[in-house]
């Protein structure tokens, strides 16, 4: 283990870090059942998935997931709006081809046009569905990249996930009132 860690230069290092701390919010909020507490441990998850990025150079990915979190802000206030849904999917395009390098950032962007659907449009299990397809994409760039806390991270972000789907299906048949809504 420290002759792997002795290969790897800082930069690398500081984004395997960032990946580890990423790991904990977003299992912290795909582990809540409350939507909102959600998006506000994405957001801190996303500030240290962007380092990550950026210390792996994946810029692409680092300026969308920059865009995560602008992304996260807008659907709070703004969620089921059309107009600045499609506007954030065309910023994301724009970000993505401007930072392009590669085929690997195919991922990244996958991942945007699932999260800003996901989090514009839905709530309850079809978001969480949206947001397990949104990761699963970022784990193929995470281990596209070599980041084993990236890659980590959106692996227990898609298993935490599913199990809170799990759990949110068992609270609807137990509970089908408080689903009305």
């Amino acid at each position: 283990m420290i002759d792997l860690i002795a290969d790897m230069t800082l930069a690398e290092v500081l984004g395997q870090v960032c990946g580890l701390v990423a790991l904990g919010f977003c299992i912290a909020g795909f582990a809540n059942k409350n939507d909102d507490r959600l998006m506000v441990l994405l957001i801190s998850a996303n500030v240290a998935f962007a380092l990550m990025f950026a210390f792996f150079e994946s810029w692409t990915a680092s300026a969308l997931t920059v865009l995560v979190i602008v992304r996260i802000t807008l659907a709070r206030k703004y969620q089921g709006n059309w107009p600045i849904m499609l506007g954030m999917l065309a910023v994301n395009l724009v970000v993505a081809w401007a930072t392009w390098k590669s085929i690997t950032d195919v991922f990244p962007l996958a991942a945007a046009v699932f999260g800003t659907v996901g989090m514009f449009m839905l709530r309850g299990i079809p978001l969480r569905l949206m947001l397990a397809g949104a990761a699963i994409s970022w784990m193929l760039n995470n281990i596209m990249i070599g980041s084993v806390g990236g890659t980590l991270a959106e692996g227990m972000v898609v298993i935490t996930n599913f199990i809170t789907i799990y759990r949110l299906v068992r609270m609807k048949r137990r509970y089908p009132q408080a689903f009305d809504t």
